[in-house]
């Protein structure tokens, strides 16, 4: 079994997902006492939310890089990054530690892809529903349509993430207002919503939408399971 190495805490509400879904995918094909052969390095996440918001991007690369050195001297054979929004340096920290990385877009579109989907919601951080680092990818290596809500949702969308699910806190408030936002991407043509955040499917559940939505923390963590297994 290969050792994942999994860049956490960004927020540790998230990490807890991967290491639970993780285990339990390994127990499932298994058996047994079977369990998820990995290494997980914890962030403060605080110091990697400041470098976002001031973007220092360079400085979260390095805060990554060097942690993702730190797991594979440990004994890692790859990385998964917790989180989408830090995939936006996910090439430096590749190239920088040396070590191959699962790209949670790739994880993604591929899910949507085997539904035969071409137009896709997302939703996430300020900085990957704005920035093209995310959408780009999606759309050169699946063909794939992304749209994003309406300007004035993105801050409403963001905050919610910030200063709500990313310290635990779950509001049916908030869940209300992230439906009305997936719907209104329904609207204008949406066949699935991709929950492009790690913390959102701590708050958004299968049947909210009567589309597909696309859970990018269980997605990301299958994919580690299927290359530690493979």
């Amino acid at each position: 079994m290969k050792v994942i190495g999994l860049l956490g805490g960004m927020t540790w509400h998230s990490s807890i997902e991967y290491y639970r879904i993780i285990n339990q995918l390994v127990a499932e094909r298994l058996g047994g006492y079977h369990s998820g052969h990995l290494i997980l390095y914890n962030f403060d996440f605080a110091p990697i939310d400041s470098a976002q918001y001031e973007n220092r991007w360079d400085d979260a690369a390095k805060m990554l890089t060097d942690a993702a050195i730190s797991l594979k001297k440990a004994g890692a054979d790859f990385l998964i990054i917790c989180a989408n929004t830090m995939h936006k340096v996910a090439d430096k920290v590749e190239k920088g530690s040396g070590m191959s990385l699962i790209h949670i877009a790739d994880a993604t579109g591929e899910a949507i892809k085997k539904q035969g989907l071409k137009k896709i919601g997302l939703l996430g951080t300020i900085f990957t529903m704005k920035e093209d680092f995310y959408k780009v990818r999606l759309r050169n290596h699946f063909g794939l349509e992304v749209i994003t809500p309406e300007e004035k949702d993105h801050n409403t969308i963001d905050d919610i993430i910030r200063d709500e699910l990313g310290q635990g806190l779950i509001k049916e408030s908030s869940k209300q207002i992230y439906i009305d936002i997936i719907h209104k991407l329904m609207d204008r043509g949406a066949e699935g919503i991709i929950l492009g955040c790690t913390e959102i499917p701590l708050l958004i559940k299968p049947g909210d939408a009567n589309v597909p939505l696309f859970n990018t923390t269980r997605l990301h963590a299958e994919a580690a399971v299927n290359m530690t297994l493979s």
